[in-house]
């Protein structure tokens, strides 16, 4: 499991049975718990319906040969939570849509 500040989010996720793609440290030894899920995660709407914690900010890497991700970091714990960097045809978005305002 991710740190206290990011464990709301992770089991929100979890619950909304959308499909886990890797755990663990993702980039460097200054990562401890990143886990990936396979949705595009909608940032704003994820802050209106989970209370993430001043420590926890928006991360974004497009990398061209090393990845793409998009998601939430706990700065304080080193943990993440990723989703794809970009909306996908066939993609589902996290919140769903029943879920969010």
């Amino acid at each position: 499991m991710t740190c206290e500040h990011l464990r709301p989010l992770e089991e929100a996720i979890l619950a909304s049975d959308i499909r886990e793609t890797y755990r663990g440290a993702a980039w460097s030894q200054n990562c401890r718990e990143w886990v990936y899920f396979d949705c595009f995660l909608d940032l704003l709407a994820v802050r209106e319906i989970i209370d993430l914690a001043d420590c926890v900010v928006e991360h974004a890497h497009r990398g061209t040969h090393d990845g793409q991700e998009r998601g939430f970091v706990c700065t304080e714990c080193n943990d993440a939570i990723m989703g794809r960097y970009a909306l996908e045809p066939g993609v589902v978005t996290y919140p769903l849509v029943s879920q969010s305002r």
